[in-house]
């Protein structure tokens, strides 16, 4: 069905010749270029890139009133690349099609596709006891038997797991518990396995990222909100002590603090707990206020992670350091091209003021 070289409806320069930045992308399935097919029959075609175990997402809407396009099959793999004319196009990677509609009248084919590799192998239940490994190891035995290729921060790698149980539970499910326990981000993404820090402002090779600059001049709509419900001023996690077997507990935030989260899984050491407590104290903070914002021209370079600052809001929008969570990028049949961004406080010595400033309700 549908790649090459295929350019979006290009939009009219105006009396003085101006050309508008035009939409530009590449498709292929299954090999197959088919831009040109594409291009004349597109509705929209959407990217949406995520952190964390939610996969991204490719959606395609067709137009099929002629009545001469297939249906892709399921399992079907769509390389996808998007960008503006005259620029290097940035690749988003490979998709498996997972759905696939066709309705009408008038016609339309839409097809949904998530990231290569995020497959139903990975979602299958399995029974497995871990021992005295690293996370490293933990993650490249996992990237092995789903022929991925491991990318982990070095810091998280040599971090040594006494005993964790995989009890009637996916390689997905377990990957994301066990990141959620050490605030690192997993997610595959196209042939990799990812168990990075949040926020570690890396590239999986290591390079340093660049902070993107963001004016309210670039887009077109904003939310910004804040909420009481996640400012907790610390976090409890409990663990059994080896030697007498009691209850214990670490507390991240302070012991005076009277706003505790209490996690409700008992870790079998202290190391464990503590490094729990810490991972969910930093994820309530970063959550504490979100900020989503629509550029009007379309950053197709713009990935999860992104550390990010704004300019020309409130005074508590623009100090605050930002960190993309998800991005959208969205190509519409008018030559249409935009990024949505959702974002949250990111880590950084400046943000407790800020912080502070949230959990005494803004006042």
């Amino acid at each position: 069905m549908f790649a090459a070289q295929s350019n979006a409806t290009a939009r009219t320069a105006d009396p003085i010749d101006r050309v508008e930045p035009q939409a530009d992308y590449r498709i292929t399935l299954d090999g197959r270029d088919l831009s040109r097919l594409i291009s004349p029959r597109l509705i929209s075609l959407s990217v949406s890139e995520s952190r964390g175990d939610e996969a991204d997402m490719l959606d395609l809407v067709l137009d099929d009133s002629r009545g001469d396009l297939a249906i892709p099959k399921r399992g079907a793999e769509i390389k996808v690349a998007i960008g503006w004319v005259g620029d290097q196009l940035i690749d988003k990677g490979t998709f498996t099609v997972n759905e696939a509609e066709h309705s009408g009248t008038p016609d339309i084919i839409t097809v949904r596709a998530r990231s290569a590799s995020m497959t139903n192998e990975m979602h299958e239940r399995r029974e497995k006891s871990w021992h005295g490994q690293t996370i490293g190891a933990i993650v490249r035995a996992i990237a092995g038997r789903h022929d991925l290729k491991p990318a982990i921060g070095d810091a998280l790698a040599k971090i040594l797991i006494d005993h964790i149980d995989q009890t009637h539970e996916s390689d997905m499910s377990f990957l994301t518990r066990l990141a959620k326990r050490y605030d690192a981000v997993m997610n595959v993404k196209d042939l990799r396995l990812l168990f990075m820090p949040i926020g570690t402002g890396k590239t999986v090779s290591g390079k340093a990222l660049g902070v993107l600059a963001i004016t309210r001049a670039s887009g077109d709509r904003h939310r910004y909100h804040v909420s009481q419900r996640e400012s907790y001023a610390a976090v409890r996690a409990h663990y059994h002590s080896n030697s007498k077997g009691k209850r214990k507990s670490v507390v991240v935030g302070g012991e005076n603090n009277r706003n505790v989260k209490v996690l409700p899984e008992d870790y079998p050491n202290e190391a464990q707990a503590r490094a729990a407590a810490q991972a969910e104290y930093d994820r309530t903070q970063r959550s504490q206020a979100t900020f989503g914002y629509e550029l009007a021209l379309a950053r197709p370079e713009i990935f999860p992670e992104m550390p990010v600052t704004v300019s020309g809001f409130k005074p508590e929008i623009d100090e605050t350091p930002w960190l993309v969570k998800k991005a959208t990028h969205t190509i519409n049949a008018d030559g249409g091209f935009s990024t949505s961004l959702d974002m949250e406080m990111r880590d950084d010595p400046t943000t407790e003021r800020h912080r502070s400033h949230f959990r005494k309700g803004g006042q």
